[in-house]
């Protein structure tokens, strides 16, 4: 579904409030989507960055030169799409700072939930001077990088968190201040001393992996699921202590409309209700579905949505997971 604040990005162009980038002068488009077409005059050398795999695909179906991570620097145009994440909004303003020139004009937008408003007036309140305007139920603001940007930069960044001693997170991951609740509880009835292949679907920062491997050392494989970039590489820095470089795979997968190559013994997930902005009820049942296909003949499924029912009592998921599994904490496995 085609966000408005994407349309409402590119409109100061569209109504010649803002001058495009003519040739020569280069774009980085942080939090890219689709749902847009360029303005008249509006040079096409863009960097979209997209670290959520639908999206990104999305993009790359329409020819966008489109990256998981940010790279590079010394763009003369930054736009930000922005996200419902407080803390990550604040890191993309300091990426663009740090990656544009000076003078470069940085442009935002976002509906009302994305605290357009709020930051906008937050940026006043650090002495930048902003222009705004109101179109598609969205707001787009604009400002002109300054020379010295190291005073706006420490104001705005917002730190990577550290959950319980050792994972580390950052602002924009699911649950990136704490452990979730379902994972928690799910955690407890994880296998000790398993030995076969296992898969975590929807792995996020790599929580429920770790317990595992905690628990079974000795596993023959885990593989990691999970569609955002940024909360899989985390994943990856966080298992290091616990799972080697032979037994622990990861796969950056979109596991709604990608088809899973391996199969396993055990898959152990929390499902997802949500795909980007819009709430999803349907995903979680897709990721059950999936872990069906993915499943060797005698295998099982440990899902929070399974073993853990009254954690999330509102989910239309969890019928459908006893219809295959049992709707019970099981740990014979």
């Amino acid at each position: 579904m085609t966000r408005d604040a994407v349309k409402t990005l590119f409109h100061p162009f569209v109504i010649d409030m803002l001058t495009p980038p003519i040739d020569g002068e280069r774009t980085l488009f942080l939090g890219a989507e689709t749902g847009y077409d360029l303005p008249e005059g509006f040079c096409p050398d863009i960097l979209a960055v997209q670290p959520f795999k639908p999206l990104y695909e999305a993009l790359k179906r329409r020819g966008v030169n489109v990256q998981a991570e940010v790279e590079g620097d010394g763009y003369d145009y930054v736009l930000i799409l922005m996200s419902r994440h407080r803390g990550a909004n604040e890191n993309s303003v300091v990426d663009a700072l740090r990656r544009s020139n000076p003078g470069a004009r940085i442009v935002l937008a976002g509906a009302k939930e994305d605290g357009s408003q709020s930051l906008r007036k937050r940026l006043n309140g650090l002495g930048v001077e902003t222009e705004h305007l109101a179109k598609h139920h969205a707001q787009a603001f604009w400002f002109t990088r300054p020379d010295d940007i190291a005073p706006l930069a420490a104001a705005l960044s917002t730190p990577d968190v550290v959950v319980e001693g050792k994972f580390v997170t950052a602002p924009g991951m699911f649950s990136h201040a704490e452990v979730d609740a379902g994972s928690r509880f799910l955690a407890r009835y994880l296998p000790e001393g398993y030995r076969k292949a296992v898969a975590d679907f929807g792995a996020g920062w790599g929580y429920l992996s770790d317990a595992l491997l905690q628990k079974s050392p000795g596993v023959e494989r885990v593989d990691l699921y999970e569609a955002d970039f940024a909360s899989l590489a985390a994943a990856r820095r966080n298992l290091t202590a616990v799972g080697s470089a032979s037994n622990v795979r990861f796969f950056w997968h979109d596991l709604a409309r990608e088809e899973v190559k391996h199969h396993y013994d055990l898959i152990i997930m929390n499902p997802p209700f949500h795909e980007g902005h819009a709430t999803e009820p349907g995903l979680g049942q897709t990721f059950i579905k999936t872990a069906a296909k993915a499943l060797k003949g005698a295998a099982s499924c440990c899902s929070s949505q399974i073993a853990a029912c009254p954690t999330n009592h509102y989910s239309p998921n969890s019928s459908r997971a006893r219809k295959k599994w049992r709707a019970t904490p099981d740990t014979r496995f």
